[in-house]
């Protein structure tokens, strides 16, 4: 029976924080609120959403494992504070809970990228975001213009947020220790994107396209994934993108210049369609 939980928690990807002193400068920094709507995923054993219950905030605590859901719900049912969800996260209606919430979360590093994102779908909703999630993804979401680790989930997340990197957390804070560490983030909802652009999902798959063969030039990467060579040339010399360095690559564009660009060539893709 051991060796089926322990499977069955790696296949999960489930490292239990245990460090005092990690919780709560996670609960410092979240800084919830009483009465105030905390939505908390993957509790786990609890350790956060106890500290949670304790600053008087409104607890959704979402967990898709059974036994451990099973644990919580008879630990937790004397708290009428904590409303304890069986549910898969990914697909959670969090369009149901009351507004504004914030998040706070030891995200499971398998899915913390599309958990991110589907949070990301729900901004409106959300105040603010302090999630804990691998050190590398964390430097990714902060990363910077020309550094190499700036790429789409840089752009994807601070086109959105304001995403700070708060305190790096060592692996031996979790039982059992995963082989990286982690870091806390936090995320402040922009009242506005960071600029406008004539269509979102096309920005996007601007980015992702310009950062789908990195040793390449933006140019070739482009083309590589399937934008006309026409309207490739046209935009980047419309956004003034590439003048005096045809080889310029993805991570040296801000985020500005990539929207200039997907603008341009959306009006060039749409004019050879």
């Amino acid at each position: 029976m051991k060796a089926d939980m322990r499977s069955r928690r790696k296949a999960l990807g489930q490292h239990f924080l245990h460090d005092p002193n990690i919780i709560r400068k996670i609960i410092a920094l979240a800084d919830p609120r009483p009465k105030e709507t905390a939505v908390e995923i993957g509790p786990g054993r609890g350790v956060l959403t106890r500290a949670l219950r304790e600053t008087g905030a409104e607890i959704f605590a979402i967990e898709l494992d059974r036994h451990l859901y099973d644990e919580l719900e008879r630990e937790l049912a004397p708290f009428p504070s904590v409303h304890l969800i069986r549910a898969d996260a990914m697909s959670f209606p969090y369009e149901n809970l009351p507004a504004p919430f914030a998040v706070v979360a030891n995200l499971p590093y398998a899915i913390s990228t599309p958990i991110l994102f589907r949070l990301l779908e729900l901004r409106s909703r959300i105040s603010r975001m302090v999630l804990m999630v691998q050190l590398e993804v964390a430097r990714r979401i902060v990363a910077r213009v020309g550094g190499k680790e700036y790429g789409p989930l840089s752009i994807g997340v601070q086109y959105f947020c304001e995403p700070r990197l708060e305190f790096v957390v060592p692996r031996g804070c979790f039982r059992p220790p995963p082989r990286v560490d982690s870091a806390v983030i936090r995320l402040e909802i922009r009242p506005a994107p960071v600029c406008a652009v004539k269509d979102q999902n096309f920005f996007f798959r601007t980015v992702r396209a310009g950062f789908a063969h990195r040793r390449k030039s933006l140019r070739n990467a482009l083309k590589d994934s399937g934008f006309a060579n026409d309207a490739v040339e046209k935009a980047l010399d419309a956004a003034s993108i590439t003048p005096g360095n045809p080889q310029r690559r993805a991570e040296t564009l801000s985020i500005e210049e990539f929207a200039r660009l997907a603008d341009k060539l959306f009006e060039f893709t749409s004019k050879i369609c």
